[in-house]
């Protein structure tokens, strides 16, 4: 994590989408073409306690679980996390896979006691937020 990061509060999809495409640009040009799927641990007044990168993919995907997704959370007690990857294509669109993935965890962070709050993809130069869009709720 960037340590300038840790201890932010995000107000919204709006912040979380500046913080990691501050992440993304000190990032090398290889790596940047590749998607980047991240938790991000909040307390519960939504200030940033950890930034992971939970997996660095291809082009155009990224591979994870659940148990990748809600370790660093599980282990640091956190209640609420968001889930954030980049498209590097720039299109922020989710695809069929983004929403069952994002589902999925929702329903596996319900078992754990761990709130999915969000999920937001990061296009160039647009983000998408599933709350803002209704997805969660």
């Amino acid at each position: 994590m960037i340590l300038s990061e840790k201890k932010k509060s995000v107000h919204g999809p709006g912040d979380v989408a500046t913080i990691m495409r501050s992440i993304l640009a000190v990032e090398g040009e290889i790596d940047r073409s590749k998607e980047h799927f991240w938790t991000v641990g909040l307390n519960n007044k939504n200030v940033i306690q950890y930034i992971e990168l939970v997996s660095l993919g291809t082009l155009t995907s990224a591979v994870l679980g659940p148990r990748e997704v809600f370790r660093l959370a599980v282990h640091k007690a956190i209640a609420n996390i968001l889930l954030v990857h980049n498209h590097p294509a720039g299109d922020p669109e989710p695809s069929k896979e983004d929403v069952s993935v994002t589902q999925r965890l929702i329903s596996a962070g319900q078992i754990l006691g761990i709130q999915v709050l969000d999920h937001v993809i990061i296009g160039n130069p647009e983000y998408y937020s599933f709350k803002e869009r209704g997805i969660i709720q």
